[in-house]
């Protein structure tokens, strides 16, 4: 690129780059709420959890990638236009195409960012968390439980202890188990320790009892006993037990390792061409956004028609998307509508650029909005006038009232 392409391109580049995080850091704090519990309810570090909260940015980044650098690539072409380096450069017999070279190489850029994330960063951060959050849900009587507090898990089981040593024998052993609906079960003991076996995590109680109650009978059942194993997997399972969806799968794996379920395979036939349509999207925005804002147009020309018609035009593409991952899980044939919307939308997009004029709205519509601007301009002067006639009344009023 020479001197101007590398102008645009680094402009576009830091405008994709502010706006880009900014979204992130907006649509990250809202993700980061919905785990709070992590730091409240379960104790943990505030480090802790803005490490495991951080696994989302790669997603989100994925998602917003694209927008961004529509947004970028709209300010950059209006900053060029309100300077009228556009006119000038039409002007001077440059080819549309010179400054279409520096935001399309923004956009391939940009569309090696979200191949790398979609393909393999952002379910492998998908995967960290999930086993994350399973193993500090999992671990309760280490992050949970605290010495001469009672702690319930979820609403019908509830933990006490005395006190914990530092070998990680527990003393004084409460447990109120009311998840079965038929039967509540009393657990006391004067010690106990947590075992982690391949079949799951056991609390192993000595020298207590329990106490059973069961729906239709008077007297409880009382069973003392010398050794125990109260299963805590009956609850939370570790992250040995983790299932992974489809999100959480890299590319090569939704191909290889999908699953004997029809509804499985939808699923990962789904994701996969959700993740491959997401490469072509930076490029497709990115045309669009010169299509609409690149062509010479002089500063008297109203532009805010050719914005709404970029911001149309790319949520427009972008629910096409979404709603061919939806329903192609139930119709695989759906499947194909993103690709040939964002193809078609590709060839249109080429054509117009090729032909060098700005897209102008039907006559309806542009006098619609020029009736629109007047009316407001009238409404904004007639209460200009009506203010500024209260104004110049006051001092008659108040000789008046003296």
């Amino acid at each position: 690129m020479d001197l101007f392409g590398r102008y645009v391109f680094r402009t576009t580049i830091v405008a994709f780059l502010v706006i880009t995080v900014s979204l992130t850091l907006v649509l990250w704090f809202t993700q980061a709420i919905r785990e709070f519990d992590l730091v409240t309810s379960q104790r943990q570090a505030v480090i802790v959890f803005v490490g495991i909260t951080a696994l989302f940015i790669p997603m989100l980044v994925m998602m917003i990638a694209p927008i961004g650098l529509v947004m970028a690539a709209a300010h950059v072409l209006n900053k060029l236009s309100s300077d009228s380096e556009i006119i000038v450069m039409s002007a001077a017999g440059v080819s549309p195409w010179r400054l279409l070279r520096p935001l399309l190489a923004a956009g391939l850029l940009v569309s090696l960012l979200v191949a790398v994330i979609a393909i393999y960063l952002s379910p492998l951060s998908l995967r960290v968390l999930r086993d994350r959050l399973t193993e500090i849900r999992a671990d309760i009587l280490t992050n949970i439980v605290q010495p001469g507090r009672f702690t319930t898990i979820g609403s019908n089981l509830t933990f006490h202890i005395a006190g914990r040593r530092q070998n990680g024998l527990l003393l004084g052993i409460f447990i109120d188990d009311r998840r079965d609906p038929k039967e509540r079960a009393t657990y006391l003991a004067e010690r106990g320790e947590v075992v982690k076996t391949n079949s799951g995590t056991f609390l192993v109680l000595e020298s207590g009892n329990a106490q059973r109650f069961t729906v239709g009978e008077r007297d409880p059942r009382l069973v003392t006993f010398q050794n125990y194993a109260f299963d805590l997997s009956k609850f939370t399972s570790g992250p040995h037990n983790a299932r992974y969806g489809a999100r959480e799968k890299p590319a090569w794996e939704l191909l290889t390792q999908a699953p004997e379920e029809p509804l499985g395979r939808a699923q990962y036939r789904s994701e996969f061409n959700d993740r491959i349509s997401s490469l072509l999207y930076p490029i497709v925005f990115v045309l669009i956004a010169y299509m609409f804002l690149g062509p010479p147009q002089t500063t008297r020309q109203n532009r805010t028609i050719a914005f709404i018609g970029m911001i149309g035009a790319v949520v427009a593409l972008r629910v096409v998307g979404f709603l061919s991952t939806i329903v192609g899980v139930s119709n695989p044939a759906m499947l194909s509508l993103q690709y040939i919307a964002l193809f078609g939308t590709l060839v249109v997009c080429l054509q117009q650029i090729s032909r060098g004029v700005a897209i102008e709205p039907a006559a309806s519509v542009s006098r619609l909005v020029t009736a629109i601007n007047n009316r407001m301009s009238q409404a904004t002067t007639r209460r200009r006038v009506e203010v500024r006639g209260d104004i110049a009344d006051q001092p008659e009023t108040l000789g008046a009232e003296k």
